[in-house]
């Protein structure tokens, strides 16, 4: 296995050095009785930068660093971590996570993972880039968003701030196979979120970027203008009276309607039997025209990976193929609870591409629909993965003839998910990456939406 070798000034510690953590957790964890250990180590830095009209708020610092150690003897596992990378701390560590698995119960299925699915060459995804930001620029990157988005309207009179991120990581994960790899990682961020007032309403809306490497960020004037827009675009928002309607989910929420759907084909809702999926590799659970790929190897992909949380190799796979579940999201553990192949899915998915033959443009959508409720925000968590039933409280845009007419808000919209799935009319080819899951807007065929 090629091992990615890293030394960054930015880090508290070289790469080396958390290399050689690992291997001395996993000797303590053999001398002290482990069949087999696996830890991950890691060290982090970051920066965060708030400014609030057009003052300074918060300015943040942190340097983080922990490992978690797991062992095993036999069938038992015992788990333990900390922050404290002293050689008494990580001795005490590893006595801490032996001595827990020492009074576990057997658990057949405990383990590490299978050797022959352990990944043997890691690629450079391109995942870590420094962004040089001093805290002057970061501020000013700040204000610049914030203002523009205060430059939409004078009716925008307040503001819950701007704010710039960035952050680097770097991790080995080892284990007493012989394991043993690692690389770094970066995440930067920039977000803006005002308040608009006409007459005695107010309105709040945001936007926001997140990227791998800054230069893809979306420039600070163009996220603080998002923000004002949507913000008094919802000024004038009405009540709706109850309906039975489709529902167009804008691309940022989107995708959250796939995560619902990750939830209840993992492993572990499955093994539980607490889902509303069970058994459904096979079934037609979308549209046959619907596609979702699982893509780990995409360059500066915010969910791309060599190897998951196990050390196992991801793969490029056909998650939904022609609407029809082809597989599971699996770890070593719910993979043998279910009798299955594990997916290297441990630590969850990697980047989920949505797709079908032919995606329609945000107008297009609004047509198709021709009368319905958009949805640009959800509330609550009211999303049950056992029965499917899904409720939660939502704002938008009432659609008629296939056009925007106002906004609405105080309403709910009901369905469930199984249902809802099935029922995806249309996927937009609006595309915003903003996590793991990569999806245009999706219209739904009838929801009932809960008003007056």
């Amino acid at each position: 296995m090629n091992n990615m070798s890293v030394s960054s000034p930015n880090f508290s510690y070289p790469f080396t050095k958390l290399q050689q953590i690992a291997r001395d957790i996993l000797d303590q964890a053999r001398q002290g009785g482990a069949s087999a250990c696996e830890t991950n180590v890691s060290d982090g830095i970051g920066q965060t930068v708030s400014v609030r009209q057009d003052t300074v708020e918060t300015i943040e610092y942190n340097r983080d660093k922990g490992l978690s150690i797991t062992v095993y003897i036999g069938h038992k596992r015992g788990n333990a971590s900390t922050s404290d990378f002293s050689a008494k701390a990580i001795s005490d560590t590893v006595a801490a996570a032996l001595s827990i698995a020492r009074h576990t119960a057997e658990d057949d299925c405990a383990g590490l993972a299978d050797a022959e699915l352990l990944v043997q060459t890691i690629p450079d995804l391109d995942l870590h880039h420094p962004w040089p930001l001093s805290v002057e620029q970061a501020i000013q990157l700040a204000r610049d968003c914030e203002a523009a988005a205060l430059a939409i309207d004078k009716r925008i009179t307040n503001s819950e701030g701007a704010n710039v991120s960035l952050s680097e990581t770097q991790f080995v994960y080892a284990n007493s196979l012989g394991f043993m790899g690692g690389y770094p990682l970066s995440r930067h961020s920039m977000s803006c979120a005002v308040i608009a007032q006409h007459h005695d309403t107010m309105q709040r809306d945001y936007w926001y970027s997140v990227a791998r490497d800054a230069v893809d960020l979306e420039q600070a004037g163009s996220i603080g203008k998002k923000a004002g827009e949507r913000t008094i675009a919802r000024l004038g928002a009405k009540k709706i009276a109850t309906c039975d309607v489709p529902v167009l989910f804008e691309a940022p929420i989107a995708s959250g309607l796939i995560g619902h759907f990750v939830a209840a084909v993992n492993g572990r809702s499955l093994y539980r039997k607490s889902s509303f999926l069970q058994d459904s590799i096979g079934k037609q659970v979308f549209p046959p025209d619907i596609h979702i790929r699982e893509l780990p190897f995409i360059k500066k992909g915010l969910a791309s990976g060599a190897f998951d949380d196990e050390g196992v190799a991801t793969r490029e796979r056909n998650v939904v193929e022609n609407g029809t579940v082809q597989g599971y999201f699996l770890s070593s553990y719910s993979a043998r609870k279910l009798g299955l192949q594990n997916t290297g899915n441990a630590g969850g998915n990697h980047n989920l591409i949505l797709e079908n033959a032919q995606p329609e443009d945000f107008t297009a959508l609004l047509k198709t629909m021709n009368k319905g409720l958009l949805v640009t925000e959800l509330m609550g968590q009211g999303v049950n993965t056992v029965t499917g039933d899904y409720s939660r409280g939502a704002t938008g845009y009432w659609i008629e003839g296939g056009e925007i007419c106002y906004p609405v808000e105080e309403i709910t919209i009901a369905g469930n998910l199984k249902q809802m799935l099935a029922g995806i009319v249309a996927i937009g080819n609006d595309v915003i990456t903003q996590g793991s899951k990569q999806c245009g807007s999706i219209l739904i065929d009838r929801m009932t939406v809960a008003g007056n």
